[in-house]
């Protein structure tokens, strides 16, 4: 199993996003095909598990993927999740902002998208949009977007204590990667739908972006909140590394399926009978 610690950020230390590894230097000799048996095996695992969860209806799972444009949000919300029970997992989309969204301040709408008992609940980005685009596009000037961070550690803080167990994920490619990406969009027929002029115009702010995330990871990532920076220019890791710190996770929560009380346990199934059909004449 692949060690996920060395992509965890230390609360308290300094992170350098342009020194993160983008490729998984330390387990890019792992084949992507030796990989397929421990993706396999983790699927089964998480299946497994996110039925404990529901049918247990002790424990919330809260996961924040953060990422630039074409890093795989979407793709580890379908390829992680694809085998699991949908009654148990909800995703929640963090797009631009509704009026009455802003009128309530910028952690208003995702707590209101925290999960229930029992559920597992994706951001798919989050409210830590209020110190990344919000912060690079100077939609909220930085006396604002600087006291932001206080803010989101304290409301996480708040979940952690309603028993919301939180993994932040921030998926990172580096700007070669995006471009190939993007050119991929627009050579394949069944993907030009996804390319946008917005993704070259935001392409111009890596660097202030860059600056962004560096301050979020160093500044949000705590014990019970943790950030992972994940190496994803290669797919295939990416997946690899997320499936095991959320299937880690859940088999931490040492979750067992409800005993039935003796007395349901012994109760007798009455048969059904059907009325005879009458035989027209």
């Amino acid at each position: 199993m692949i060690d996920t610690s060395r992509y965890r950020i230390k609360p308290g230390g300094k992170v350098n996003v342009s020194g993160l590894d983008t490729d998984g230097e330390s387990v890019v000799d792992k084949k992507k095909s030796d990989s397929k048996d421990e993706t396999k095996r983790l699927a089964k695992k998480l299946d497994d598990l996110q039925e404990r969860l529901y049918a247990e209806h002790k424990h919330k799972l809260l996961i924040i993927l953060q990422a630039m444009d074409t890093a795989g949000k979407d793709g580890v919300i379908r390829r992680i999740f694809e085998g699991v029970n949908p009654a148990g997992v909800r995703v929640a989309h963090f797009r631009e902002p509704s009026i009455e969204e802003k009128e309530h301040g910028f952690l208003w709408r995702a707590y209101a998208q925290i999960p229930s008992d029992g559920e597992i609940t994706i951001f798919n980005r989050s409210h830590y949009e209020g110190v990344l685009v919000e912060r690079v596009h100077n939609l909220v000037p930085k006396t604002v977007w600087e006291k932001r961070y206080g803010e989101i550690n304290e409301f996480e803080k708040l979940l952690t204590d309603q028993n919301v167990t939180i993994l932040k994920f921030f998926l990172n490619i580096d700007p070669e990667e995006q471009k190939r990406r993007i050119e991929e969009r627009l050579e394949d027929p069944t993907k030009e739908w996804k390319f946008s002029e917005e993704d070259l115009n935001e392409r111009k702010y890596w660097n202030d972006y860059m600056r962004a995330y560096e301050d979020a990871l160093n500044k949000t990532s705590t014990e019970s909140a943790p950030w992972y920076a994940v190496p994803s220019n290669h797919r295939w890791l990416r997946d690899l590394i997320v499936s095991t710190v959320v299937v880690e996770t859940l088999e931490s929560f040492n979750m067992k399926y409800p005993i039935l009380p003796a007395k349901l346990k012994a109760s007798k199934i009455p048969s059904v009978t059907f009325p005879e059909t009458t035989k027209s004449k």
